[in-house]
């Protein structure tokens, strides 16, 4: 009996790890407009902290990112861009934008209580293998 209970639980907790994952399309990079930068924003999938979707803004735009999802933020080449996310502590990278990609990891570290976000600019190539196992974040309305 004991057995029996502990697949069923296992079976059940399955499907919600599968159910806090983000769903939507494969990574796809998308070539830099004329004029602008790409700054792609992901979460590696991680189950902890799988509730929580801070703000992530980047130039004017804003986006909540889930495990295993990412953004592409479409930002002005040759302007200061900041990166921020906003919970009970702030977190933020800057850029110098030229007209390329740039990519930022979005982690969430455990305080004594609750998860705190934090931003980190990564390697390209680093970022290359990371973000491949995302998928595109899909945007319901504004996050601002």
């Amino acid at each position: 009996m004991n057995r029996r209970l502990l697949v069923l639980s296992a079976g059940v907790a399955g499907i919600f790890a599968i159910g806090c994952a983000v769903q939507g399309q494969p990574f796809e990079k998308i070539p830099s407009p004329p004029g602008n930068a790409v700054i792609y924003v992901y979460r590696p999938y991680s189950y902890g902290s799988s509730a929580l979707r801070p703000a992530v803004t980047c130039g004017e735009d804003t986006a909540r990112i889930g495990p295993g999802g990412y953004h592409a933020f479409i930002v002005p080449a040759g302007d200061k861009v900041v990166c921020s996310i906003q919970t009970d502590t702030a977190d933020e990278v800057e850029f110098q934008t030229e007209r390329r990609s740039y990519y930022v990891r979005e982690e969430l570290g455990w305080g004594l209580l609750t998860a705190t976000p934090h931003l980190n600019p990564v390697d390209t190539d680093v970022a290359q293998t990371e973000i491949q196992s995302c998928v595109l974040e899909p945007q319901i309305g504004s996050a601002k």
